[in-house]
């Protein structure tokens, strides 16, 4: 018994799943001036640790101990904005999470 035209295949082909960058990588929420200028910050900030790792010695460190925690800060948190406006990540947490961040 030939029913070809009545009886279709119910499974459809299977999808092949969407080609991902390496480490989830994208540049599309962080375009224009906006990357060059973070890239920018998170090397200033990283400069700014390395210059106060470098004094030995000092007589008032408290303002050297400010100094350390407001750059050290800056480069770290550069980095997380970095990770999440280029990665996937962007997408995994959300908009409105992300601005609320």
């Amino acid at each position: 018994m030939e029913n070809g035209a009545v009886y279709n295949e119910t499974t459809e082909p299977e999808a092949k799943a969407p080609r991902r960058r390496p480490f989830g990588c994208t540049l599309r929420h962080l375009w224009g001036w906006r990357l060059p200028v973070k890239v920018v910050q998170a090397i200033f900030s990283f400069v700014a640790v390395v210059c106060e790792e470098i004094v030995e010695d000092c007589s008032y460190c408290s303002g050297l101990y400010f100094f350390e925690f407001i750059s050290c800060s800056a480069f770290l948190l550069s980095l997380l904005i970095l990770c999440v406006y280029c990665t996937d990540m962007y997408e995994s947490l959300g908009k409105e999470k992300v601005q609320k961040l």
